[in-house]
């Protein structure tokens, strides 16, 4: 190496100075820009739960970003709405309805996907559902079998389907959004903690047995977001005061605040991370 920087000196000592300085420009200009390592163009992502809240959030943010973002939801209207205000502003959106517990839905997710823009390189397993906010010893088999449908098994049902997709392209990037009440529970969130604590393991469990493939797996871990979805939390006055009462940051957060790591987890700058846990949750595990 340093016999080859060596020519290169010498070959400086011959030149004049605007050819020297011709040649660095030329150099650094090639040299990669640490923002490009988050342009996801020719990316196609899929978000689950996208209509509203953090998955709608997290979509646009990869959308933004050069992706062709696949928005699933339940209900088609829902989907195409989001789809269509995503494309008024210049983006790569389509809409497909989607009930992540049903497994013939969730294959029809993948296949219109790939027949739509060729491929999956990256997955958002955004949807949850918490349908019971009340203590454990009165949680029902029916309750808990609805919560690890979707919460858990959906997730890696519809990762399993769009593994192969991404072997295909040579790499990809799964994305589970779990919570922190999976690493500590709070009352009356009990089927709800258990549920997101065995997302986090199948988040491991992916990142282990799918590196020799090239995807990674990663899991968020969001705090208390201003979203439909934690409004039984956050509209209740005396239970949002003492909640962010004991945060660090003094209050909940907006469904954007998780862009951020998931654009780091799904694009090129992130390429050496599988098998985390990232929490944004405004200090709540520290407080």
């Amino acid at each position: 190496m340093s016999s080859e920087f060596s020519l290169n000196f010498s070959d400086f000592a011959m030149r004049d100075n605007s050819s020297i300085l011709s040649f660095l420009y030329s150099l650094i200009q090639s040299m990669p820009n640490i923002k490009d390592k988050f342009d996801l163009s020719g990316r196609v992502a899929i978000i689950s739960g996208a209509s509203k809240g953090i998955g709608k959030a997290i979509a646009r943010g990869l959308a933004e970003c050069g992706a062709s973002v696949v928005v699933s939801s339940r209900k088609q209207d829902a989907v195409d709405a989001v789809a269509a205000e995503f494309t008024a502003d210049g983006l790569t959106a389509t809409g497909i309805a989607c009930h992540v517990g049903d497994e013939a839905q969730l294959q029809n997710l993948v296949e219109q996907t790939i027949a739509t823009y060729g491929g999956i390189d990256i997955l958002i397993n955004n949807a949850a559902t918490n349908p019971v906010f009340g203590p454990l010893d009165q949680m029902t088999g029916e309750v808990f079998d609805k919560v690890m449908n979707v919460n858990v098994r959906a997730c890696m049902l519809l990762a399993n389907l769009c593994k192969p997709s991404m072997e295909k392209r040579g790499k990809g990037s799964v994305i589970n959004i779990a919570s922190v009440e999976g690493l500590k529970p709070s009352p009356m969130m009990s089927i709800y903690s258990v549920s997101k604590a065995a997302l986090v393991m199948l988040t491991q469990s992916q990142a282990r047995e799918w590196g020799s493939d090239n995807i990674r797996a990663n899991a968020i871990c969001p705090g208390l977001i201003q979203t439909k979805f934690s409004a039984a939390l956050w509209q209740n006055e005396q239970i949002l005061d003492h909640f962010v009462s004991q945060l660090p940051l003094q209050r909940m957060a907006q469904p954007e605040e998780m862009v951020g790591l998931a654009l780091y987890l799904a694009s090129d700058l992130g390429s050496y991370s599988t098998g985390g846990v990232f929490t944004a949750d405004g200090g709540h595990l520290i407080g």
